[in-house]
């Protein structure tokens, strides 16, 4: 899975860079990003943080979104909150026939950069995070899906995404072992290569088994983890800088090697 996000605001402003269109980032930094949370230490999906997305209708230019989908269909705010607890990620094996996604699967696609991601690991009934992120530190093209929600009480339109995931490969095996979860997962990581791809508009269904096939581990050989500080209880730090040092916990010594 994928409920807690390191995003900082070089991550986010990493596809508009690419371009050395100066200007465009300076009114990304100037506009948008004082309403987002930025910079994100660490936030949990469950807070609902705002980012940037990419989507497939402005996939050059950020858009400002809420964590948690919010399908379309949903018919006010008191559905809304009991809803998009749910909607945090998206199975990448279900995305096209899923009620609360298939439409984004199909016409809504999205990009979302951050730093790395943390899981937790239990182990003799306790639970401890690592921060998992690019071996060259690099930012991580997370595979999304967004939509729009407009308000009926008021009119106003909320931006919301989901962060698809995927099988987790091995290191994620040794990572997320979470007993209530069937197997490991991770956030379908993107290489540059494929971002366009993702966000090519669907038109049939070989445009569909086309995304589908996207839809697959990142390389161990290409991340790297290590133990941080608690991210819930009285220990935890909030969103601050040092979150993502490393920690050391002698009784995993054996354990994640």
């Amino acid at each position: 899975m994928c409920y807690d996000i390191k995003a900082s605001y070089e991550s986010q402003l990493k596809r508009a860079k690419r371009r050395g269109d100066l200007a465009a980032v300076e009114e990304i930094m100037e506009k948008l990003i004082p309403l987002t949370d930025l910079p994100i230490h660490h936030a949990s999906g469950f807070s609902h943080p705002e980012l940037l997305i990419y989507t497939n209708e402005t996939p050059e230019f950020p858009t400002v979104a809420t964590w948690g989908l919010v399908p379309p269909w949903i018919h006010d705010e008191e559905q809304l909150k009991k809803f998009w607890n749910n909607t945090l990620n998206a199975r990448g094996e279900t995305i096209f026939e899923k009620p609360s996604f298939r439409e984004a699967a199909r016409h809504h696609r999205c990009l979302i950069y951050i730093d790395g991601f943390y899981e937790h690991h239990h182990f003799n009934n306790k639970t401890y995070p690592f921060f998992i992120q690019r071996k060259d530190e690099e930012p991580l093209a997370l595979a999304g899906l967004w939509s729009e929600w407009i308000n009926p009480n008021h009119g106003g339109k909320m931006n919301t995404f989901s962060i698809v995931t995927t099988v987790g490969n091995s290191m994620m095996a040794k990572i997320h072992n979470n007993p209530k979860i069937k197997g490991p997962r991770m956030p379908l990581i993107l290489t540059e290569d494929i971002e366009e791809q993702w966000l090519h508009p669907m038109e049939d269904e070989r445009h569909q088994k086309n995304i589908q096939s996207l839809i697959t581990s990142y390389p161990e050989a290409e991340l790297k983890a290590h133990t941080v500080g608690k991210l819930r209880g009285k220990t935890y730090k909030g969103n601050v800088e040092e979150i993502s040092e490393e920690v050391l916990y002698n009784e995993l010594e054996d354990v994640i090697t």
